[in-house]
């Protein structure tokens, strides 16, 4: 004995089938597309990212930035060292004038 069920089951039978099945081609060659955009926007942005890091450390800029590192640690050096010894100087001046 056929149910409704059953009766509504052989209507939507292989058509509805067949239709779900070209849904899901024309979803796969949309999924496929994004998929080849997105992996050629990722390898322009590698290429990118690769000349900014190639550029970046060796510009004359970042070269003169170096160089300007260097010369403040040294004053930086220089200026603690006077500091020290200006310090020493003011503790013994101290003791000087204690006696």
């Amino acid at each position: 004995m056929m149910t409704s069920e059953d009766i509504t089951r052989i209507k939507r039978g292989p058509a509805d089938l067949e239709e779900r099945i070209e849904q899901l081609i024309k979803q796969k060659e949309i999924l496929k597309s994004a998929c080849r955009k997105a992996g050629r926007r990722i390898e322009e942005l590698e290429g990118e990212i690769s000349i900014i890091k190639g550029i970046g450390m060796n510009s004359p800029e970042m070269r003169a930035a170096k160089a300007r590192i260097e010369e403040l640690e040294r004053d930086n050096e220089i200026f603690r060292n006077d500091i020290d010894r200006l310090t020493e100087d003011k503790l013994n001046l101290e003791t000087i004038l204690r006696k």
